[in-house]
């Protein structure tokens, strides 16, 4: 089997087999193909896209292509949870210990963050003593004996996506739909989950912008877990406003926590409300959505999710008392409100314009080397629709850097984020659609 003769089939728009899929991605990953090569192929692959058995060859390839998580000896349907990344995500916090209350078992692997804000595991790790590194026999007894743990991703996982991800990201091929799917759904098979609920964002904030390429997106990926055995379903959601309030890592435990006491903003309750009851019906502890939805619900205001979470904290190390008093987590020692100029109502907030700035502030990193700075971010005083008045509040600062030029500058940054407007504005719905193998249900 030749290279070139792989790219020139997919140049002229013919589908591989399983055999020269797997001999492209084991051939690059031991370094025996080159990044000219594989950049002469993902480039055939954006004109010509790939067939959904293409698709899910590429997806199982790159999932063997290092760890895999061996999680069988776990009792029960062991669902995943992934989103496509957004600004102010903080349903992992929520989702994990709500769904393991509901009797699913959760075993979560998750990254850090590179851009925005931190990933989960940098939240975590605002959690005084909290450990995000356990052996593989810590991780599984640890999910057998309370239904719970969140642990770091295991560094040679799926190494062939990293990459061709990083060969991706300068070759102008990052916006194809089979390599973006199958890159997800890499990690997620290679994590060891039966099933995989999938938050896909869109909108301003969102990597996929369009309603209609994140439909495309949840289609490609609900289209692999079928190939591979995997029921898939995502939901479509809307990244035109950061979700919730919080952006930053130790703003975002908060949240969550205050989330899991039943008082937490009612779009993440809401998005968290839906992921989970998905994530039930998956996992076999209920029949129907609606079911599942009134199950979810009851745990979350019953106070049986939180004390999932104070178990999932203690297990790891963590200092429990935090999740009665979030006043123990790491602190920023400036405050500064960002007051809108003029009255009205907000029409939009520039998610996306936000995460920058929490970035700037330190809450995320530009390089994976970046140290973040757990104690920092901003928090919305006010969302989509609210009215304004002149001198309110839009936004808090939380800052470790006080030096006037900069917190101008932030201050500036935060309140350009916001758009208002002299009349009404209608926010727009949390929830687009739902994808799986039944189709695509746009939401009314």
């Amino acid at each position: 089997m030749r290279t070139v003769d792989i790219i020139q089939k997919k140049r002229d728009a013919e589908p591989l087999t399983t055999a020269e899929i797997d001999y492209i991605i084991q051939g690059y990953t031991k370094g025996e193909i080159p990044d000219y090569q594989l950049s002469a192929w993902a480039m055939a692959v954006y004109f010509n896209g790939m067939t959904a058995k293409e698709t899910a060859d590429l997806t199982l390839a790159m999932a063997r292509s290092g760890d895999q998580a061996e999680l069988g000896s776990i009792p029960g349907v062991k669902v995943d949870k992934h989103s496509t990344g957004g600004v102010g995500d903080t349903t992992t916090l929520i989702l994990a210990p709500l769904v393991a209350a509901a009797g699913v078992p959760v075993a979560k692997m998750s990254g850090r963050g590179l851009g925005h804000t931190g990933g989960t595991i940098d939240k975590l790790e605002a959690i005084e003593g909290f450990k995000v590194e356990l052996s593989k026999d810590q991780f599984l007894q640890q999910v057998t004996d309370i239904g719970v743990a969140v642990i770091g991703q295991s560094g040679n996982m799926t190494p062939a996506d990293k990459k061709l991800y990083g060969l991706r990201d300068v070759t102008a091929t990052i916006e194809s739909i089979p390599l973006i799917a199958s890159s997800i759904m890499s990690k997620k098979i290679a994590s060891g989950a039966d099933a995989i609920v999938l938050d896909v964002k869109t909108g301003n904030g969102a990597f996929m912008k369009s309603l209609d390429d994140s439909i495309k997106l949840a289609q490609a990926m609900v289209e692999i877990g079928e190939e591979v055995g995997r029921e898939t379903v995502a939901v479509i959601t809307n990244m035109d406003e950061p979700l919730g309030e919080a952006i930053g890592n130790a703003l975002e435990v908060r949240e969550a926590i205050e989330t899991l006491q039943g008082r937490g903003p009612a779009d993440l309750t809401e998005l968290c409300i839906v992921l989970s009851a998905h994530m039930v019906v998956l996992g076999g502890k209920a029949s129907t959505y609606e079911e599942a939805k009134v199950k979810v619900t009851e745990l979350l205001h019953n106070g049986a999710a939180l004390a999932k979470l104070k178990q999932l904290v203690s297990a790891q190390g963590g200092n429990e008392a935090t999740m009665d008093n979030p006043e123990l987590l790491v602190s920023a020692p400036y405050q500064v409100p960002v007051v809108a100029i003029e009255d009205g109502t907000v029409s939009r907030i520039d998610a996306e314009a936000l995460g920058v700035t929490a970035m700037m502030l330190g809450a995320g990193r530009a390089t994976k080397e970046d140290q973040i700075d757990l104690a920092v971010g901003i928090v919305l005083r006010k969302k989509v629709g609210d009215p304004v008045k002149s001198g309110e509040t839009l936004a808090d600062l939380y800052m470790n850097n006080n030096e006037p030029m900069f917190t101008e500058d932030m201050t500036q940054r935060t309140r350009s984020a916001f758009t208002i407007v002299s009349g009404s504005a209608a926010r727009s719905p949390l929830i687009y659609a739902i994808v799986s193998k039944n189709g695509v249900e746009m939401i009314k």
